[in-house]
C-alpha cells in the first residue's frame, strides 16, 4: 500500500511541474496573436500567485475537512479545467478568467501535498518529490514545442497538458482508499515513533489554526520570511539571470539562454543528489549546506566579472538551491509539531508565493534605474536574510519543544 500511495504522489509532483512552464513558453506566440504588449504577461501571472496565495491560505481548512487525497484530486481537476480553458481561448481576458481557477487550484494542492510527505515520509522522498517537480516543468514545454512544431499552435500544447492532468485527476480519484488506509513509511515510524495510519494524523488537531493563530506561534514570522527570501532569491535568479550574463558580462543572448536553463538543471541534479544527502544529514544540516554554496556561487558571479566564469556562478547557485526549500518543507513538522503543520504549511507557501512573486519586479526596477551589476549583491541580500531568519527559526522553535 504504502509504496504504491508513494508512487502516485510522485506522479502527483510531475503533474504539479508540467503546467509550471508554459506560460513563459507560450507567451511569445500568445501576445502577438491576441495583440497585447509582451508585459501583460505579469498580469496573467499575478493573478495566478494571488489564487495560489488565497488557496494555500486555506489548504489547512480543507484538508482537514476533505483529506489530502480528496483536496489532491479535486485541485488537479481544477487545474486541468483551467488548462483547457486556456487552449480554447481566443483573447487575453478570456486567459485572465481562467487564470483564477489555475491558481486555487495550485496552492491547495501544494501545501497539502507537501504536508503529507513531511508528516510521513524520510526527508529523501521530499527532495526525490521536488526533482520530479522539476521534471514535470521540463516536460511542459517540451510539449508545448511539439504541438507548435507540428503546426497545432499553442493551443494544444496547452490541451496535451490538460488531458494529461485529467488522466491523472482519474487515477487519484481511483487511489483515494490509498490515502485513507496506507500505512506510514517505516522510514518515517522509525523516525519520528509513529505508528498510525496517515488519516489518523491528519486529523490529529481539532480545529484548524486562523492566520492570526499561526503568527503568533514561536518561530512562525521567522519561517515565513525564510520561505520568502528563498522563494524570492530563486525567482530572481530565474528571471534576471540570463539578462545579468547578457547585460553585464557581455555573453551573447544565445549562450545566455542556454547558461540559464542550466540553472535549473542544477537545481533538479541537486534535489537528485540531495536525497542520497538526506541519509547521513539533517534537514538542518542541508540548509546551511545548500546556503553554503549559494554563498560560493554569489562569490564566483562577483569574483568573475564579466569573464567566462560568470554561468558556473548561476550552476553553483542552481545547486544550492536545491536542497533548501524541500528540506524547509520536511521539518516544518518537527518544528511546529504534527498538529499544527499543516496550518503553518499553508501560511509559509502563501508566503513564498508573494516573495516570488514581489522581489523580481523589484529587482527589475533596480536594473532600470540603477544597475543591472548589483544583481549577486541583491541575491547575497535575500541570501543573508534568508540565513538570519532559518537560524532564528531553529533556535525559537528548539526553545518551544525543550518547554
Amino acid at each position: 500500500m504504502v509504496h504504491l500511495l508513494l508512487a502516485v504522489i510522485y506522479l502527483s509532483f510531475i503533474s504539479l511541474g508540467l503546467p509550471d512552464s508554459l506560460l513563459g513558453s507560450a507567451w511569445p506566440s500568445i501576445y502577438g496573436e491576441f495583440g497585447v504588449p509582451v508585459s501583460y504577461a505579469s498580469i496573467i501571472f499575478m493573478i495566478i500567485s494571488a489564487g495560489t496565495i488565497v488557496s494555500s491560505l486555506q489548504s489547512d481548512r480543507l484538508t482537514r475537512l476533505l483529506g489530502t487525497g480528496k483536496v489532491t484530486a479535486f485541485s488537479v481537476a481544477l487545474t486541468a479545467a483551467a488548462l483547457f480553458g486556456f487552449s480554447f481561448s481566443s483573447s487575453f481576458w478570456m486567459l485572465c478568467l481562467w487564470a483564477v481557477p489555475y491558481g486555487l487550484g495550485a496552492g491547495s494542492v501544494d501545501a497539502s501535498l507537501n504536508h503529507y510527505v513531511a508528516l510521513h515520509y524520510a526527508s529523501r522522498h521530499m527532495s526525490w518529490l521536488h526533482c520530479m517537480w522539476g521534471v514535470g516543468a521540463s516536460i511542459g514545454p517540451y510539449i508545448l514545442s511539439y504541438a507548435m512544431t507540428a503546426g497545432q499552435g499553442w493551443n494544444m500544447g496547452y490541451r496535451y497538458i490538460a488531458f494529461i492532468q485529467a488522466a491523472l485527476t482519474a487515477v487519484l480519484l481511483f487511489s483515494l482508499l490509498l490515502w485513507k488506509n496506507g500505512k506510514v513509511s517505516s522510514d518515517s515510524a522509525d523516525r519520528k515513533g509513529k505508528t498510525g495510519t496517515p488519516a489518523e494524523t491528519e486529523k490529529a488537531g481539532e480545529k484548524s489554526l486562523s492566520l492570526a493563530q499561526v503568527l503568533r506561534l514561536p518561530a512562525a514570522k521567522e519561517a515565513m520570511l525564510t520561505f520568502f527570501c528563498y522563494c524570492a532569491l530563486e525567482q530572481t535568479t530565474s528571471l534576471w539571470g540570463s539578462s545579468y550574463l547578457v547585460l553585464h558580462c557581455g555573453i551573447s543572448a544565445e549562450a545566455a539562454a542556454r547558461f540559464a536553463s542550466w540553472f535549473f538543471l542544477g537545481v533538479t541534479a541537486g534535489r537528485l543528489a540531495s536525497g542520497f544527502l538526506t541519509m547521513a544529514l539533517n534537514d538542518t544540516r542541508m540548509i546551511r549546506l545548500g546556503q553554503g554554496i549559494i554563498l560560493l556561487g554569489f562569490f564566483i558571479l562577483v569574483l568573475s566579472g564579466t569573464g567566462a566564469a560568470a554561468p558556473f556562478g548561476l550552476i553553483l547557485i542552481g545547486l544550492g538551491c536545491a536542497p533548501i526549500y524541500p528540506c524547509l518543507l520536511h521539518s516544518t513538522p518537527e518544528r511546529f509539531g504534527e498538529e499544527r503543520s499543516q496550518a503553518v504549511f499553508g501560511v509559509q507557501m502563501a508566503s513564498a508565493y508573494v516573495g516570488t512573486c514581489l522581489m523580481p519586479p523589484v529587482f527589475g526596477l533596480i536594473a532600470e534605474h540603477a544597475a543591472i551589476s548589483l544583481f549577486p549583491f541583491y541575491l547575497l541580500f535575500l541570501l543573508a536574510v534568508m540565513v538570519w531568519m532559518h537560524e532564528r527559526t531553529v533556535r525559537r522553535a528548539g526553545k518551544e519543544r525543550t518547554q
